[in-house]
C-alpha cells in the first residue's frame, strides 16, 4: 500500500508539545508506521494506571498536550497513539483504505498487538470513541474504566442531526481542507495562531488529507452501512458491561451531542460531568480542569476496577 509520512520538520518548534515520539510497525501488508506519546512518571510515584489517549477527527496526539503532563504528575503512564492518517503517523495514499474495520483493526494491533496495553482507562474523543467503544466492546478485559467526551457509537438508526449534515458537506468541499480552522471553530475560546498551525502540521497537501477526508463519511447513518452490524453488536455488550464509565460534556459541544443520552443512559452505571465554557475541542478550551477530572475519577474508581 503506498503512503505518505509527515516530513518530520513540520513538528519542529510545536507549542507545547516537548513529548518524545515512539512508533509502531503494523499491517504487515500495508506496511504502516504508527506515532504514539509514552509518558510515564517517576516509578517510585507510579500508581499502576495506564491511560490510554484516543482522538478523533481531524486531530492527532496534540490535542492532549496539556492533559498528559498532569496526569503523569499524578502517578499515571499516559499512552497517546496518532491514529493511521494523521499527525505523524503513515498516511495511505488511496482513500478508499481508509475503512472503519480497517481503523478498528489498525488501533486494536498498535494498542494490544504490539504495546500490549491492559488494565486500560480509557479517555476517548470523538472519532477515539467511535474506535475505541469498538475496542472496549470486543475486548472488555484490557480495560478498567472509560472517560467519553464528544463521541458516540451510531449504529445507522438516526438521520444525521444539523451539525453533522453540515460537517459532512463542509468536510468534503473545503478546499483548502484546513485542520486547525475545524478545532478552532470548535472551540469557545480562540486558538493561537501557531497552535491552529500544529494542527495543521500533519497536512502539507491534500495528498496527506485522505484519512480525514474520508472519516466523516466512515459514520454509519442507514441500516446498511458496513459498520452497523458490528456497532450493534458492540452495544450488546457494552448494555451489560459493569465498568465505570464517565461521559465528560461540552457545555457548548456543537458537534456528537446525542453521545450525551446515548451513552449516558445506554451505559449502566455511567456518570456524567460538565464543563462549562468549553466546545467540541474541550480539550483546547478546559484542559487542565478535564485532567483533573479524569484524574478524580480514577482516584474515585480505584476500589471499583480490578486490583493493580
Amino acid at each position: 500500500m503506498d503512503s505518505f509520512r509527515t516530513p518530520d520538520a513540520r513538528f519542529d518548534g510545536l507549542p507545547d508539545y516537548p513529548f518524545e515520539p515512539h512508533y509502531v510497525a503494523i499491517d504487515a501488508e500495508a506496511q504502516l508506521r504508527v506515532h504514539y506519546i509514552d509518558e510515564r512518571p517517576d516509578p517510585a510515584e507510579a500508581s499502576g494506571e495506564t491511560v490510554l489517549l484516543l482522538h478523533g477527527e481531524p486531530t492527532w496526539s496534540y490535542l492532549y498536550r496539556h492533559i498528559i503532563p498532569p496526569l503523569v504528575a499524578a502517578g499515571h503512564r499516559c499512552v497517546a497513539p496518532d491514529l493511521v492518517g494523521f499527525g505523524k503517523s503513515d498516511k495511505p495514499a488511496d482513500r478508499f483504505a481508509y475503512t472503519y474495520q480497517a481503523h478498528v483493526d489498525w488501533l486494536r494491533e498498535t494498542v494490544f498487538d504490539r504495546l500490549d496495553l491492559r488494565d486500560v482507562t480509557m479517555v476517548c474523543h470523538d472519532w477515539g470513541g467511535l474506535l475505541g467503544l469498538r475496542l472496549l466492546a470486543e475486548h472488555p478485559d484490557r480495560f478498567r474504566r472509560v472517560v467519553a467526551m464528544s463521541t458516540s457509537l451510531p449504529t445507522g438508526d438516526r438521520e444525521p442531526s444539523g451539525p453533522l449534515s453540515i460537517w459532512l458537506q463542509l468536510s468534503q468541499r473545503a478546499n483548502p481542507f484546513e485542520a486547525g480552522a475545524v478545532v478552532d471553530r470548535g472551540t469557545v475560546t480562540q486558538l493561537d495562531p501557531a497552535v491552529r498551525e500544529a494542527y495543521n502540521a500533519p497536512f502539507p497537501d491534500e495528498r496527506y488529507l485522505q484519512g480525514a477526508r474520508q472519516f466523516p463519511l466512515l459514520i454509519p447513518l442507514t441500516p446498511y452501512d458496513d459498520a452497523t452490524v458490528p456497532n450493534r453488536e458492540a452495544w450488546s455488550v457494552l448494555q451489560a458491561l459493569p465498568l465505570p464509565f464517565l461521559y465528560a460534556h461540552a457545555e457548548s459541544d456543537w458537534g456528537v451531542g446525542e453521545g450525551r443520552t446515548t451513552l449516558r443512559d445506554g451505559i449502566p452505571g455511567a456518570q456524567e460531568v460538565v464543563l462549562e465554557n468549553a466546545g467540541h475541542f474541550l480539550q483546547e478550551d478546559r484542559g487542565p480542569a478535564l485532567a483533573s477530572v479524569i484524574a478524580d475519577f480514577i482516584r474515585s474508581t480505584s476500589t471499583t476496577g480490578k486490583d493493580s
